[in-house]
């Protein structure tokens, strides 16, 4: 196999397709970001039946309800994974059985730019009911369901169903609930709501966008939505920036968000990787310290007169 070296110039004309996942708290209008996409070169894929919010949107969509469906439709829209062997998911054997079963993709899926996916919440939900049907999630000396080993597949297929949709050449966006967790020390955190925690933990640097859509508030006080794109923020919301083109707080508009990506040159060129200088403190007049006044000499012609 010949390997082909690409030049910067060829990768600068070259168009990127923009892979991300959006992260809110439930009911803060994820579904409706479908809204904001170009309904004739956008493809929805409902997995958690929760269209309603969008039911008069334009554009096409599908619906999934089990995980061997979900991973057929990724190798459908990925295409194959030259690392994988024929007996595993997304490998050129399973390309082929699914472009048998759903047709040619270049054809059926030829106007489609955007795949927004709804949600990554339920697909981690439908993977672990898959996982525990499985051999790797019985006990190999009872034969009783092992949940240490349905969890520890639910994390592999999911980790590998994500990558797949990473690398097709369409844009992808993935929306999943967000939730704030507390520790044993009371300690709060954000963090995706998803079955296990291979996936939600590697999730974050699958993905070149990774995004909160929360509820945040002017000076004055006044609610808005906003999407959070950097990871150091106040709030510690889970968020990433690789195309260093996103300001801290953007407007909830994933086709404007998209073009703010392309065409804006990179914010982070001068980008400062160390501490910040540390600042003098000023500095103090000398202080003025009171001594006690010395005590009187005083005499003593006996042992007797000495006062205690």
């Amino acid at each position: 196999m010949s390997l082909k070296i690409i030049s910067a110039d060829e990768r600068l004309r070259a168009p990127s397709a923009i892979k991300g996942v959006v992260l809110g708290p439930s009911g803060i209008g994820k579904t409706s970001l479908l809204r904001t996409l170009n309904p004739a070169t956008t493809l929805a894929i409902d997995l958690e039946a929760g269209m309603l919010a969008v039911q008069d949107w334009p554009g096409d969509s599908l619906a999934l309800r089990d995980w061997e469906t979900a991973r057929n439709v990724a190798c459908w829209i990925g295409g194959a994974n030259p690392a994988r062997r024929d007996s595993q998911p997304y490998s050129q054997a399973h390309y082929a059985y699914v472009c048998g079963q759903y047709g040619d993709p270049a054809q059926h899926l030829a106007k489609y730019e955007t795949i927004f996916v709804d949600s990554i919440t339920v697909a981690s939900r439908l993977a672990l009911q898959w996982a525990k049907g499985q051999p790797e999630a019985l006990s190999e000396k009872t034969g009783k369901p092992d949940l240490r080993g349905a969890y520890g597949l639910l994390g592999q297929e999911v980790v590998a169903w994500l990558t797949q949709l990473q690398h097709t050449q369409r844009n992808i966006w993935l929306v999943g609930i967000l939730d704030k967790v507390t520790d044993d020390y009371g300690r709060s955190s954000w963090a995706p709501q998803m079955e296990g925690s291979k996936a939600k933990n590697e999730m974050i640097g699958i993905f070149d966008q990774v995004i909160s859509m929360v509820e945040l508030k002017t000076e004055d006080g006044q609610p808005y939505r906003g999407f959070v794109t950097k990871t150091l923020n106040e709030h510690g919301y889970p968020a990433k920036d690789r195309s260093g083109r996103l300001d801290p707080i953007e407007e909830p508009h994933l086709h404007r968000l998209m073009a703010k990506i392309a065409a804006s040159p990179r914010a982070d060129g001068n980008m400062i990787f160390g501490a910040p200088a540390p600042i003098a403190p000023p500095e103090l007049p000398p202080a003025q310290v009171a001594f006690p006044p010395k005590p009187s000499h005083q005499t003593f012609v006996d042992d007797d007169e000495i006062p205690f």
